[in-house]
C-alpha cells in the first residue's frame, strides 16, 4: 500500500487519547477521524493532540465512509462496542477494539459472526500482552524453565470510586456488564494467554461489601475458578472495592518451577536456593497513559501488512469472555459451567 493506513477513533473519552498517540507514531497509520455523539468533543480532541488532519464527526456512519479510512478504534461504552463493531466489519473496515467486546452470550456470538463473514482483522484491547512482565513470562514458558503447567493465578484489585473518568457510567450493569467483564477480564486472559490450554468448566462465586460505598449496582467481587481440559487450574479474583492501591499479581506453578511476578525459581538452574528478580515493568498501575498501547498498535498494523491473524483477535476474545460470563451464570445458579456455552 503506497499511502498510510487511515485510522478512524470512535469515542472521545480517557483511553482514546492512548489510542491516538500511539497510531500516530505508528510509521505506518495516520489519525484520519475522531467520533464523537458531541462533534465539539471530537474537535477538542483532534485539537487538543494536534492531530488537526483528522476529520471531527457526530455521525458514526458518516465517519465509516470515509474512503481513506482502513481501521476503526472502538473505545466506547461496553454496551456499545457490538453495533459499532458489527457495523466496522460490513464496512470492511479493521478493528480495534476496548475490552470488554460483548456483555451478553447472543451479542458475543452476533460480533463474532460479524467478523468471520467479512474477513477483517481484528485485535482485541487485553493490552497487558505486550506488558514487558508479561513478555518476560512467555519467554519463560517458552524455554520450558517451569515445565508443566499445572495451576495460574492472576488478580485484577482496582479500586474505582467517583473519582475515576470511567465511574460515571461504569457502576452500571447496562452500560458495564460485570466486575469480571468490566475489569477482570484482564486477569482472565492473562491466565489463557499463559496457560495455552482449552478452558472446560468455571466455578464462579461473587460478593460485595456490606456497606457497598460506591454504589455499584453489581458485585464488586468475584472469583473465578477455571478447570483446564487436562486437569490444570486457573484462578482469578477481581474486586473493584479494594481499599489498596491497584495490584496485578501473577502466580504459576509448574513441576519444574514457579513465577511470582518478575520473580523465578526454578530446578534447570542448578545452585538456585532462593527466589531471581527480574528487573522489568510490571503490570502496577490501572491508569491507561501506563499502558503499552503502542506495542498493540504496531503489532496489529504488522498483522494487516503481512494478512496475518493476531493472536488477540476477536475470536481469541471470545474464549476470554465465556469464562467471564460464565463466572456470573455459576455464581447465580450455584454450580459450575460447562464451556464453551450453549
Amino acid at each position: 500500500m503506497d499511502r498510510k493506513l487511515g485510522v478512524g477513533i470512535l469515542g472521545t473519552g480517557w483511553v482514546s487519547t492512548e489510542h491516538i498517540k500511539a497510531f500516530e507514531k505508528n510509521p505506518h497509520t495516520r489519525v484520519v477521524a475522531i467520533c464523537s455523539r458531541d462533534r465539539a468533543r471530537a474537535e477538542a480532541k483532534r485539537r487538543a493532540l494536534n492531530v488537526l488532519h483528522a476529520r471531527a464527526y457526530d455521525d458514526y456512519e458518516q465517519m465509516l465512509q470515509q474512503d481513506d479510512l482502513d481501521i476503526v478504534v472502538i473505545c466506547t461504552p461496553h454496551e456499545q462496542h457490538v453495533e459499532q463493531g458489527v457495523a466496522a466489519a460490513e464496512a470492511g473496515k479493521h478493528i480495534v477494539m476496548e475490552k470488554p467486546v460483548a456483555i451478553t452470550l447472543p451479542s458475543l456470538r452476533q460480533l463474532d459472526k460479524a467478523v468471520r463473514k467479512n474477513r477483517v482483522k481484528t485485535v482485541v484491547s487485553f493490552v497487558l500482552r505486550w506488558n514487558p512482565m508479561f513478555e518476560w513470562i512467555k519467554s519463560v514458558l517458552a524455554q520450558r524453565l517451569l515445565g508443566n503447567l499445572f495451576y495460574i493465578e492472576a488478580d485484577y484489585i482496582h479500586g474505582i470510586g467517583p473519582e475515576a473518568p470511567t465511574y460515571r457510567w461504569l457502576h452500571l450493569r447496562k452500560h458495564a456488564g460485570t466486575a469480571v467483564l468490566a475489569g477482570g477480564c484482564h486477569a482472565v486472559d492473562a491466565v489463557r494467554w499463559f496457560m495455552q490450554k482449552k478452558a472446560v468448566e468455571v466455578q464462579g462465586y461473587t460478593c460485595t461489601s456490606k456497606t457497598n460505598p460506591l454504589r455499584y449496582d453489581y458485585p464488586t467481587t468475584s472469583v473465578t475458578l477455571i478447570k483446564f481440559a487436562d486437569g490444570s487450574l486457573g484462578k482469578v479474583t477481581t474486586c473493584f472495592e479494594a481499599r489498596c492501591p491497584y495490584t496485578f499479581p501473577v502466580t504459576i506453578l509448574g513441576d519444574e518451577g514457579s513465577i511470582r511476578d518478575n520473580r523465578i525459581a526454578t530446578k534447570k538452574w542448578k545452585g538456585q536456593l532462593d527466589w531471581a528478580t527480574v528487573p522489568t515493568i510490571r503490570p502496577e498501575s490501572g491508569d491507561v497513559t501506563h499502558h503499552p498501547f503502542q506495542g498493540e498498535a504496531d503489532h496489529f498494523v504488522d498483522c494487516i501488512l503481512k494478512d496475518r491473524e493476531s493472536h488477540c483477535n476477536i475470536a481469541d476474545a471470545v474464549q476470554t469472555h465465556e469464562i467471564c460470563l460464565a463466572t456470573e451464570i455459576s455464581a447465580r445458579e450455584h454450580c459450575p459451567v460447562k464451556l464453551p456455552l450453549r
